[in-house]
């Protein structure tokens, strides 16, 4: 009965024993799109705690969790363009910290937080500032897309150094001071009277020379009848058309009829 008691009790005290065990050992469970960074009494591991549960020592470790996804960051710049104009820009940044580096950004800049206040910020404003400078207004416009491919390029290479990767950089916004603004309605203004007055001239033109055309037409064709239309023509052509009655002449006296010789010969002639 002694040794029943005795077995029983070990089996509580093993129960007791387990149970504080897992009491005393802290579970972290590290969710998607994180990372766990390990520390040993305050210090940064190498190992990176991936997603899933994960035993730790108590009071020996501690685990900061740290965002992995892909994050968005709007940063507004003003900045001056290559022909000194000011450019208002909006950018959207997509980003992302390097989950293998987790640990590292951790150990030497902290969380997200002071991620992007104290590099992506000041990093972004720069680049934009550097880029809008090479293109002039005109040029911000009409090569946009090269704009956004530097932006992209030198971001890129920029947050490389400190373990973050760029996803996507987008020129949400772009704009200009109101006297830039009222200079670029003016030009466009000017340029489509410009336009019209030269299709206004072009088409006085082209009606004058339609005019002149006309004209030289109408002299060749009265030059040519005047070479074909000879006063024989004209006799034989009046002889065809005779109906062999003499026109009757009415003088001051008296009724004088042609001479039918004088007829004959001028149509001989």
């Amino acid at each position: 009965m002694k040794k029943s008691n005795t077995l029983n009790n070990a089996g509580k005290l093993t129960a007791l024993i387990c149970l504080l065990t897992i009491l005393l050992t802290p579970i972290v469970i590290v969710n998607a799109g994180e990372r766990g960074i390990l520390m040993k009494f305050g210090q940064v591991q190498n190992q990176v705690l991936g997603e899933g549960i994960h035993l730790i020592i108590p009071i020996v470790n501690t685990v900061k969790k740290i965002n992995i996804r892909i994050q968005k960051q709007t940063i507004s710049a003003e900045a001056a363009s290559k022909d000194l104009q000011n450019v208002f820009t909006d950018v959207a940044l997509n980003w992302h910290i390097k989950p293998e580096a987790a640990n590292h950004i951790f150990q030497q800049i902290g969380g997200e937080k002071d991620v992007i206040e104290i590099i992506i910020n000041p990093a972004t404003e720069e680049i934009i500032k550097s880029v809008i400078a090479q293109y002039t207004a005109e040029e911000i416009i009409t090569r946009r897309g090269d704009v956004k491919t530097k932006l992209d390029e030198f971001l890129t290479k920029r947050l490389e150094n400190y373990n973050l990767a760029v996803d996507d950089i987008s020129l949400v916004h772009i704009r200009f001071s109101d006297s830039f603004r009222e200079a670029v309605e003016a030009k466009q203004i000017a340029a489509q009277e410009a336009k019209r007055a030269e299709f206004v001239a072009l088409k006085a033109a082209k009606e004058a020379e339609a005019q002149v055309n006309l004209a030289k037409g109408e002299a060749e064709s009265l030059n040519l009848l005047k070479n074909i239309l000879t006063p024989e023509l004209l006799q034989r052509q009046a002889l065809e058309k005779w109906n062999g009655k003499l026109p009757l002449i009415m003088g001051k006296d008296s009724f004088k009829l042609w001479d039918i010789q004088q007829l004959i010969t001028a149509s001989g002639n």
